[in-house]
């Protein structure tokens, strides 16, 4: 395999909080990084990306934007759909034109939540709304062009660029409520396995290296309520704000979301990396990393 020195990336959404964990686990490795921010380039235009993949010939291309917000897209699935899709196929057709590897990031909401158990890549999907099919959509996209692609799929990822995005993540979503002095609710009729952005980048680049592709699930290897992740986060933060448990009949929502979600990270094990730490952790370490972030100046 070639020196990773000479290699070549570029990182699409890389001002997101797993793109930032992308470029720098990547120039950990020595890679040579291109990144482009969505203020930058306009992924829904092909020839955008085209250009943008011009400048830099990369030899592995990772897609880490994203339409995210999963109640809004059932209002304009539209907006959804061509981020999540129709983006991904720009990117993947000039991935093919250019002979370079795709890595695409997928949800754990292609699923419907029905098995209650941590779901496998072999598992049938079945997306419940907008946003959850134009994942799943990218994710035919990126398969139907391209023999290569990787698909990743993650489930509620917490980073410390959260901290610099407007959508945040769930655990500086708990600590704005915490500090605001009222009852915090939160749903215990919903699991997922909530997943540390570095690791997620860490693990990505390791199957990139081991020239995987196809599906995988990386996630936080931890099933969990969001009510227990709520209560482990104020535990870990050191905080005692009034907790809630409420359930998805009284908390409504525009879109349905599955209610068992959680991914089971058996394949990308038995090639021999790590599993993913328990799920505390990854949040004692996600305080550390954010309280240097906090100190340091920008």
């Amino acid at each position: 395999m070639t020196d990773s020195s000479s290699r070549k990336a570029a990182v699409f959404g890389a001002s997101g909080q797993l793109g930032v964990e992308l470029v720098r686990e990547l120039q950990s490795r020595r890679y040579d990084v291109a990144t482009f921010a969505r203020a930058e380039v306009d992924i829904a235009v092909g020839a955008a990306v085209e250009r943008a993949l011009a400048s830099c010939d990369p030899e592995v291309v990772f897609n880490a934007a994203a339409y995210n917000q999963v109640d809004v897209a059932e209002q304009e699935p539209q907006a959804a759909f061509l981020v999540n899709a129709l983006a991904v196929r720009n990117l993947a057709l000039a991935c093919r034109q250019m002979d370079a590897r795709l890595v695409h990031f997928s949800t754990d909401y292609v699923f419907d939540g029905q098995a209650h158990h941590p779901y496998t890549e072999d598992d049938p999907t079945h997306p419940l709304g907008a946003y959850a099919v134009s994942k799943l959509a990218g994710e035919f996209y990126a398969r139907a062009y391209l023999d290569r692609a990787l698909v990743v799929r993650t489930c509620g990822v917490f980073g410390v660029g959260g901290l610099k995005t407007a959508r945040g993540n769930f655990v500086e979503l708990m600590l704005r409520l915490a500090g605001r002095g009222q009852p915090i609710r939160v749903v215990e009729d919903h699991v997922a396995s909530p997943t540390f952005a570095p690791l997620l980048a860490a693990r990505t680049v390791d199957l990139v290296e081991r020239q995987q592709s196809g599906v995988f699930h990386i996630g936080g290897g931890t099933p969990i309520s969001w009510f227990k992740f709520a209560r482990l986060i104020f535990e870990v933060a050191g905080l005692h704000p009034m907790l809630l448990a409420t359930s998805e009949r009284e908390y409504r929502t525009a879109a349905r979301r599955p209610k068992y979600s959680a991914l089971a990270n058996a394949k990308m094990e038995r090639l021999g990396l790590a599993p993913l730490p328990p799920l505390r952790e990854a949040l004692e370490t996600y305080f550390a990393e954010r309280r240097q972030a906090v100190s340091t100046p920008a």
